[in-house]
């Protein structure tokens, strides 16, 4: 059962007022934006509170004040949520998926420290995040002079509080962990609140705005080290070709030498390897040459990502890697090749850096054999050892001749497909939409259309955790309002912010779909997301008057979710598991003061055969009564459901990798593509291949069986939610999304 905030206040006994259930309309047509010019105190002079609520606002105990604590209601204070209503949910066990798997993974992957050394709990995350998405509104409206009403943001906050923490929405994995942390707090940088990017090479060449030809490139690595993935496109090499550009020789006779000692930050690691880039691009005659003697050495703790030092050598590899491919280029036009190599070896190396996930997507022409080969091993075998470092989709056509991509497709899953004018020119498939002309490839995991060097935050919405279509749309509320919160946010690229502040793009995600349907039927998906997008429209309409910016030109998107859905005990995205039953494995460090407490509630924990310092946790998870695995759901039902999503929900684009049986749908792939290029703006396949069992595999699949005997040695009354974390080293941060299909 899960306990409402009126009913734990009344367990508790006490009626605090905060707490008190509403119905969470927040942003009907005729309330006042918090954002006025008139002091609530003033208004609280002349009649009550409640009377100045909209009608759609009901008090469950109407002899109760409904005014927030007068402390919380100060219009000259930084916002912090009323930390009465705050520690009322401290004792409140969360509501965590899959037997503890959701909890033990926000302990290790959100979960941060704290000045006093311990780490947060669930409870103390929700309200690092609430009060740092409000203080930025806050600091948006002063900084504009809109007004600030303390009192009304304290009621929105509380709402969404409220909402997180009973996983009816979640910001992005990288909103828990970042948002309201120094690392936005102090240090600003606000880029790491977005998931995703993408930039285009096509107009590398152009000197605009005094950019340098390695523009791209420095782009994708910064990013990269805030932990956002990034698609490019091979555009730069056409233009060099057209244009006669040709790679210059910076160890010609004419050239001098230029020492440059890289600093010690992510800065200077970009910094450097965009001077290496330009000494062979830009026709500088400039041959540097690197002194890392500033750049710490491995094993030391990286302040603010979580994780440690990789010292020197992966920088040291990348600029011997970037010369050796750009030396085979010298006198010739930059080929398609050397984009993605540079591109992949950078991603490379931010994983070697110890940022340890990032992830790449690459957009090619279908019909040239250099960029479909790129995955060719055997045709470009220097490319084995970083090749993998970012997926590989084609600028399809609508009517193209799929029969030779598809070929390439059945036997290793590649390339993926993006149909750019379909993007064009619809939001919702069959929507026209000439707001979002301008968009040229897509984010790593290919649910959200870009412009070149757009970012794009994603929040994740469990429709499946919802008693009525009405509880979802006050959920969505809260949810738009932290997304849209973070397009108010400058990043320190104004080649981005441009396009941010123009678009405010945001991705309002559905997850848990697998479930939904299973519980309610198709038909029901469909009737809950279509009344939802047009609620979803009225709410950024809303919102927009509120902070008085554009409307958002794009503002669903169904994203691959990894961990996140994980918390809420949701199926990632539109996917099915691969069973109803597994065991879920994960690694936990040896120091933490959770693995007590795990053994004690009944889990099999046992030595990491890979990391000696670290233990292997095994959860039994079940997915819920009648959900289907994977291999009971076809390549042509995954792919209905895909255009279902793109048609009734998404008008940004549905993130969808089909599984498919090489041997019987295999041959199917050049029929499916030529029905669905007029369904779909994006689509990946992965062939459904037995790679055999390994020692500790993250997921094993089990019969119903097993997973009720593992299941009933763990004990429900665990309270592993009261456990007090002291373990020193801070969570590692999610990088963009965690989905297999779009992460390195």
């Amino acid at each position: 059962m899960r306990i409402t905030s009126a009913l734990r206040a009344a367990i508790k006994g006490q009626h605090l007022v905060s707490r008190t259930k509403v119905n969470h309309n927040v942003f009907p047509q005729h309330t006042k934006p918090y954002y006025n010019n008139h002091s609530i105190h003033a208004f609280h002079r002349t009649r009550s509170y409640s009377a100045m609520l909209p009608s759609s606002i009901h008090i469950l105990d109407p002899t109760m004040s409904s005014v927030p604590n007068q402390s919380s209601c100060r219009n000259t204070e930084s916002f912090s949520l009323d930390p009465d209503f705050v520690a009322s949910y401290a004792e409140t066990k969360p509501p965590f998926g899959f037997n503890g798997l959701g909890e033990i993974v926000y302990r290790r992957t959100y979960s941060r420290l704290k000045v006093d050394g311990t780490r947060e709990q669930w409870f103390e995350t929700i309200e690092r995040v609430v009060n740092g998405t409000f203080c930025r509104q806050q600091e948006w409206a002063d900084r504009n002079m809109l007004g600030w009403d303390a009192c009304d943001a304290q009621r929105k906050a509380q709402t969404m509080y409220d909402k997180i923490f009973t996983m009816k929405f979640l910001p992005p994995g990288r909103g828990l962990w970042a948002m309201g942390s120094p690392l936005t707090e102090e240090r600003r940088l606000f880029a790491a609140l977005n998931n995703c990017a993408f930039v285009s090479t096509s107009k590398m060449w152009d000197n605009i705005d005094g950019a340098r030809p390695s523009k791209p490139f420095v782009f994708l690595m910064d990013a990269a080290m805030l932990g956002v993935g990034v698609g490019f496109d091979t555009r730069g090499a056409q233009a060099a070709h057209a244009q006669n550009i040709l790679v210059g020789n910076p160890h010609s006779a004419h050239a001098r030498t230029v020492t440059f000692t890289v600093p010690d930050s992510r800065e200077g690691w970009v910094e450097s390897t965009g001077l290496l880039i330009d000494s062979y691009l830009a026709y500088e005659h400039v041959n540097y040459e690197f002194d890392y003697s500033q750049v710490r050495a491995a094993g030391l703790p990286i302040k603010g990502f979580g994780g440690v030092t990789s010292g020197p050598e992966p920088l040291r590899e990348l600029h011997q890697l970037i010369r050796h491919a750009l030396d085979k280029h010298i006198g010739q036009p930059l080929s398609v090749t050397a984009i993605v190599d540079l591109m992949n070896l950078i991603g490379k190396c931010v994983v070697s850096g110890n940022v340890r996930r990032t992830a790449e997507i690459a957009f090619g022409d279908p019909h040239n054999p250099e960029y479909i080969d790129l995955k060719n091993y055997d045709v470009n075998p220097h490319r084995a050892a970083f090749g993998w470092t970012s997926n590989n989709s084609v600028f399809a056509t609508v009517g193209m001749d799929y029969s030779d991509v598809s070929r390439r497709v059945q036997k290793n899953g590649e390339p993926g497909f993006q149909w750019m004018e379909n993007a064009r020119r619809y939001g919702r498939m069959g929507e026209e939409n000439t707001r979002d002309t301008r968009v040229e490839g897509a984010n790593p995991c290919n649910e959200q259309c870009l412009e070149s060097y757009e970012l794009c935050c994603l929040v994740e919405t469990f429709p499946a955790n919802h008693d009525s279509l009405d509880d979802y749309f006050e959920t969505l509320e809260s949810a738009l309002l932290y997304a849209k919160t973070v397009t108010l946010l400058p990043t320190h690229w104004p080649e981005t912010n441009r396009v941010m502040l123009r678009n405010r793009r945001i991705g309002t995600s559905v997850s848990g779909v697998a479930q939904f349907i299973t519980r309610h039927g198709l038909n029901e998906l469909r009737t809950w997301l279509d009344a939802a997008y047009a609620r979803v429209q009225e709410i950024d309409s809303h919102i927009s008057e509120l902070f008085c910016v554009p409307k958002s030109v794009k503002t669903t998107s169904v994203k691959p979710s990894g961990t996140v859905s994980l918390l809420a005990g949701a199926t990632p995205g539109m996917h099915y598991p691969e069973s109803r039953f597994c065991i879920r494995r994960v690694r936990v460090s040896k120091s933490s003061d959770i693995l007590p407490a795990l053994e004690e509630a009944g889990y099999f924990i046992e030595d990491d055969v890979v990391d000696k310092s670290s233990m292997v946790v095994e959860i039994p998870v079940d997915h819920g009564e009648g959900v289907r695995g994977l291999r009971d759901v076809s390549m042509w039902e995954q792919l209905a459901l895909a255009a279902l999503l793109q048609k009734y929900w998404s008008d940004n684009q549905v993130s969808c990798t089909i599984t498919f049986d090489p041997a019987s749908e295999g041959p199917q792939l050049n029929n499916a593509l030529d029905y669905y290029q007029y369904q779909l703006k994006g689509v990946s396949f992965l062939p459904r291949i037995d790679y055999g069992a390994y020692p500790q595999m993250p997921y094993e699949a089990i019969d119903e069986a097993t997973y009720n005997k593992m299941a009933r040695n763990i004990k429900s009354e665990s309270q592993l939610h009261l456990v007090r974390d002291s373990e020193k080293k801070d969570a590692e941060a999610e990088r963009f999304c965690t989905n297999d299909s779009c992460t390195i």
